[in-house]
């Protein structure tokens, strides 16, 4: 195993006594003793005249900045025309006080005397003979007798479908939908966003029909959403190839973005 730490400058001492590191007697390169104090002399010199003028150089630096600090602090940045503001007259108002006017009640106007209303004289009617003999013939068949009333023709429910084989289609498709949708003022203001969710029943005519909305977001973008989905039209639902009614839901979303 190796001792690295044997070797070097570390424990000089101990080197050469376990063989590990020759001795080497320091060779001073032909230099007398008076030419190295003579170099260590100019070193030290040389480095105390760098001290001393980084220290100068530094000291002039804070001064400069220091000087600089206090210029801008004292440099005049003021604008020289001032600003004059003049305030309008204000209108006074003076304020009256309304006295409340005490509505006096008129008495109801006398009764109109009642019109003389003329009466006749008395008539003396004559007597006039009525024959009160009456033959009725309970056989006999009565032929003017009135029609019977008409019967009440009853409307015909028609069967409202929920799943058929071909469901209807709009128009102009999803996108004629958001036509006729005005998202409202106050709503965007508010920051009111959602998607609301619109029941309706599209008839043979292709019409839409009884809404009702299953899913509110606001009053504002329901109402919106009834508005814009009342005025589309569809291509009508079939069943067994004959157009019928059919529930249909659509969904309407308001996004601000």
């Amino acid at each position: 195993m190796k001792r690295s730490f044997l070797v070097g400058n570390f424990l000089p001492a101990y080197g050469s006594k376990f063989g590990r590191l020759p001795y080497r007697k320091m060779a001073s390169k032909g230099l007398s003793s008076e030419q190295l104090a003579r170099r260590f002399a100019e070193r030290s010199a040389s480095y105390r005249s760098r001290r001393l003028e980084y220290l100068v150089m530094g000291q002039i630096g804070a001064i400069l900045a220091l000087s600089m600090t206090i210029g801008a602090f004292r440099m005049d940045i003021s604008a020289n025309d001032s600003l004059e503001y003049v305030m309008p007259d204000q209108e006074i108002v003076q304020m009256e006080d309304i006295l409340q006017t005490q509505q006096i009640e008129k008495p109801p106007p006398p009764p109109r005397p009642p019109v003389p209303v003329v009466v006749p004289d008395d008539m003396v009617l004559e007597d006039d003979d009525l024959d009160l003999d009456v033959f009725l013939d309970l056989d006999e068949v009565m032929t003017d007798l009135p029609p019977p009333p008409p019967k009440p023709v009853e409307a015909e429910e028609q069967e409202i479908f929920v799943i058929v084989e071909k469901m209807p289609e709009i128009i102009g498709g999803l996108q004629q939908l958001y036509k006729y949708v005005s998202y409202p003022t106050i709503a965007q203001k508010a920051e009111i966003e959602g998607t609301v969710h619109v029941r309706i029943v599209v008839t043979p005519e292709g019409k839409p029909s009884q809404p009702e909305v299953m899913r509110s977001v606001h009053e504002l973008l329901d109402k919106a959403a009834v508005d814009g989905i009342m005025q589309l039209r569809f291509k009508p639902a079939l069943q067994r190839a004959r157009a019928v009614s059919v529930y249909m839901m659509i969904p309407v979303k308001f996004d601000l973005r």
